[in-house]
């Protein structure tokens, strides 16, 4: 089995940061690619930035410029590091991996808890 673990999310004044972690832990023989999403009651989740083992990274336009993706492949943690906070930026923020597990080398994607990110005006 594995598990993703959250932290970092918070309450911060527009125009501020805040960085989010997410390690992996368990049965892993390797990560492929791993991401951040992000959702708001009664909407769908949706795609904030994605990193490659190899760290290609793809972003939400709304995110671009502000919001960077990295990962430390030796930790198997996935970082989002988000500057200039706007109060849509107010979500539940949610980490993704999609592991190959050992010994079986099945492929499966796991989600993170949540960590609540709420951005005041």
């Amino acid at each position: 089995q594995v598990q993703l673990v959250e932290s970092g999310g918070g309450w911060v004044q527009a125009g501020g940061s805040l960085r989010l972690s997410c390690a992996a832990s368990g049965s892993i023989f390797k990560i492929n690619d791993m991401g951040w999403y992000r959702q708001v009651p009664g909407k769908q989740r949706e795609l904030v930035a994605t990193i490659t083992s190899g760290s290609s990274t793809n972003y939400a336009d709304s995110v671009k410029g502000r919001f960077t993706i990295s990962r430390d492949n030796a930790k198997n943690t996935v970082y989002l590091h988000m500057n200039s906070l706007k109060p849509e930026d107010t979500s539940v923020y949610y980490c993704n991996a999609r592991v190959v597990s050992t010994p079986s080398r099945f492929v499966n994607d796991y989600w993170g808890q949540g960590t609540q990110v709420t951005v005041s005006s």
